[in-house]
């Protein structure tokens, strides 16, 4: 039998970590959109080089495993650190477990991001762009309200799976020490013998996240969507 009194002793520590596991999530998703769009411009960008790059980017991160990323950026990227440091004399700091997390999982789905808005971008009628151009608007404002607010309809679903599983992927900062949700249901499990329970506990919390997440996209197709349902409707 599960002691009850263990688990709600421990449930401000987990309500904690799962606090610090929606922080570290929403700032990463919030510079893997913009890692995104920066990529998915360079993807579509005339000059080959700018193109090159967006794509290598692409796929390289892709094509190497997640907990690579985090382990390189947190251990490998601080030995560097220090080397150079040491070398030029100058003291040495250390990189933010909280810092280094937020990076890793922007960068990696900055990249699934770019393939999600290169797609978007291209289901965009060239025709709406080019009226715009004609307008006398900048590239700015093209991009900002045109282009974007188009390319939300198309991008959405695929902005909706890079979050729920970016959000999943939060428990990869356990291993370099951040006390997220997933290594404080750990630490417990292992010092009461209760493993299962509170890991049910930390996968209750992830999944009420989720369902929190889809309520939340389901608000906003129907605001990128409300023209164009609106017009199908009138026809």
């Amino acid at each position: 039998m599960v002691d009850f009194d263990i688990l709600w002793q421990y449930l401000p520590r987990i309500l904690n970590g799962a606090l610090l596991t929606i922080q570290i999530a929403v700032a990463s998703l919030l510079l893997a959109v913009l890692v995104g769009l920066v990529g998915a411009l360079m993807r579509l960008s005339k000059s080959p080089l700018l193109a090159g790059l967006a794509t290598t980017y692409s796929t390289v991160v892709r094509g190497v495993p997640d907990l690579i990323w985090m382990l390189m950026v947190y251990y490998s990227a601080q030995l560097g650190i220090n080397a150079i440091t040491d070398s030029l004399g100058w003291s040495s700091f250390e990189i933010s477990p909280f810092f280094a997390g937020v990076f890793t999982l922007s960068f990696i789905f900055g990249a699934y991001f770019t393939e999600t808005f290169r797609g978007a971008i291209l289901a965009v009628p060239y025709g709406q762009i080019e009226a715009a151009h004609a307008y006398g608007l900048s590239p700015f404002q093209v991009l900002s309200r045109v282009t974007f607010p188009l390319m939300m309809r198309y991008a959405l679903p695929g902005v909706r799976n890079n979050w729920l599983v970016l959000t999943k992927a939060t428990a990869l900062v356990s291993i370099i020490g951040l006390d997220d949700m997933t290594r404080v249901a750990q630490q417990a499990g292992s010092s009461t013998h209760y493993s299962f329970a509170f890991n049910m506990v930390s996968a209750c919390l992830y999944l009420l996240i989720t369902f929190v997440s889809l309520k939340v996209f389901v608000y906003l197709d129907k605001r990128y969507q409300r023209g164009v349902r609106q017009g199908v409707a009138h026809e």
